[in-house]
């Protein structure tokens, strides 16, 4: 079988889609089928224009790629099949609409945002047209793989017609995430960091777009260690923090004992996992929600968020907080500061028992399972139209 992706630029500098895509392409590779990668190059988009780079890359997207992929067509055998690798690249699937195609879905946050769904985020005019141009795109297709079970409910939300083909598939777990020894990897984490964290830390992971919560995790942490007695130290490893985050830290009383790691390798991360005392994932959305997993199979103790995808991913195997309100969240704060209280007292068998239950229940996440059913959606859409 010959599989064509289509991926997002890699000059708009995502970190998470390209890694989707070589887990997609590469997956499928050993599995002894030919793949091509097809993405916008930068043209106009590396031009010195100042303030107009984003309408620049808008070029290179939606006039100069879509005009490369028709005459890449042309060379295509007629059972080639297109995988378009998010569903936020629309705009091109009308390009392959009556071709052998799949979607993949990850999120609809931006178009839910769009329709005034979520407060926390408002999106402007041109925001809501570029949105309901990716809608118009992705409707013409026929099938999907959805991340999740939210995420495929949102999809089918916003589809005009019942997709001939709505799949749900969990992404694999990255199987370099296992449990390791709390004290040894505390010790080589603070060496690295230059930190003493022999007694635990508290720990995010994620970056700083809003449904992240970033803030809300200094929130709760500030809330817990005026209400406690403990000292622990919070860790967020991310990109640089933005303005408000910054601002959030500067203005705590325990600033000095907030530390944004920016920059890091995967293995640093792998030892921030095994070696948190809590994992703090107070999310207000999500397409999937990866860290939760990823901190499970590392043997942590997880908090997160009691609403779907979140809630999807952590099933019974973490403690859970209500979702952030809008506008005042003094209490809020208050109430998940009482839950981080309780997951750091955690201790002896009982810690024993939320680990054992956490990397138990992440083994529905398996990569090379996720693969095998990927491909046997690929193969049974092939199969259909022939």
């Amino acid at each position: 079988m010959k599989i064509v992706f289509f991926a997002h630029p890699s000059f708009l500098g995502s970190q998470s889609m390209p890694r989707f895509v070589h887990m997609l392409a590469e997956g499928m590779r050993q599995r002894g089928h030919e793949t091509e990668v097809w993405q916008p190059e930068a043209k106009f988009s590396k031009l010195p224009v100042g303030g107009f780079k984003k309408w620049m890359s808008y070029i290179d997207q939606y006039i100069v790629f879509p005009g490369t992929v028709k005459k890449l067509l042309k060379t295509q055998p007629a059972d080639t099949l297109y995988v378009v690798t998010d569903h936020a690249l629309g705009p091109y699937i009308p390009l392959i609409a009556d071709r052998l195609h799949v979607i993949h879905c990850h999120d609809f946050l931006a178009q839910r945002s769009a329709l005034g769904e979520i407060p926390e985020n408002i999106t402007s005019a041109s925001g809501k047209k570029y949105q309901a141009y990716i809608k118009n795109g992705y409707s013409k297709g026929r099938n999907f793989i959805s991340v999740s079970e939210k995420t495929r409910t949102d999809l089918e939300r916003f589809m005009a017609v019942k997709p001939e083909r709505s799949e749900m598939v969990y992404n694999g777990l990255n199987p370099a995430f296992v449990p390791a020894p709390e004290n040894v990897s505390r010790l080589s984490l603070g060496k690295e960091l230059n930190l003493d964290l022999a007694n635990g830390y508290i720990l995010h992971v994620g970056g700083n777009q809003w449904y992240k919560n970033r803030t809300g995790v200094i929130a709760i942490y500030d809330t817990w260690r005026k209400k406690q007695e403990g000292n622990l130290p919070l860790l967020l490893i991310g990109p640089k923090p933005a303005v408000a985050l910054e601002e959030k830290r500067n203005n705590s009383d325990y600033k000095n004992d907030i530390h944004f790691i920016v920059g890091v390798s995967d293995e640093v991360v792998k030892k921030a996992y095994a070696g948190a005392s809590v994992f703090l994932f107070p999310s207000i959305a999500e397409g999937f929600g990866w860290p939760i997993a990823e901190a499970m199979a590392s043997g942590t103790v997880v908090i997160t968020t009691n609403e779907a995808p979140m809630l999807e991913v952590a099933g019974a195997a973490a403690l859970l907080i209500d979702r952030r309100p809008p506008g005042n969240d003094a209490e809020w704060a208050e109430q998940a500061a009482v839950v981080l209280q309780q997951a750091v007292q955690i201790q002896g068998e009982e810690k024993k028992d939320w680990i054992e239950r956490g990397v138990e229940h992440v083994k529905q996440f398996n990569l090379e399972h996720a693969l095998n059913r990927i491909e046997e959606i690929y193969k049974e859409v092939l199969t259909a139209k022939n």
